[in-house]
């Protein structure tokens, strides 16, 4: 019997997602890589996407107050292995221990697109016909 694919991610993925995200945070909040461009980088983790078997954890990061990003997420995937070895107290419940990839996370642009196009004078003019009518 084979079982229903779907491109969502379970339960247990996100769960442990969430996990490996609070653990990354923890090992870059207490300075334990040692790299100036981390060290002085305030790095935001939005959310950890896992693979279905749990082997690989993709972390969406944004760099905040920096604006070459790409230098960022470079220091992070050469450290990426050191961090992973970091994680192993807080998921000590994990048979295997995923390898850690960072990526640039570039949802807070598409929400500034959306929002700059709802503002917009044309959406905010038929957003304003659309109340008209509806009185």
């Amino acid at each position: 019997m084979t079982r229903p694919t779907s491109s969502a991610p379970s339960q247990r993925m996100l769960r442990v997602g969430e996990q490996v995200r609070a653990a990354i945070t923890q090992v870059l909040q207490r300075g334990e890589v040692r790299d100036d461009l981390i060290e002085r980088t305030v790095i935001s983790i939005s959310e950890v996407r896992m693979s279905p078997d749990l082997k690989i954890a993709t972390a969406f990061v944004t760099p905040l107050g920096v604006t070459d990003h790409n230098a960022v997420i470079e220091a992070l995937n050469r450290h990426a292995k050191y961090i992973r070895g970091r994680l192993g107290p807080q998921l000590r419940q994990m048979k295997y221990m995923p390898e850690v990839r960072f990526r640039d996370d570039t949802s807070f642009d598409n929400y500034k697109k959306i929002d700059a196009l709802l503002r917009s004078p044309e959406v905010s003019r038929d957003l304003e016909d659309d109340n008209d009518q509806d009185q």
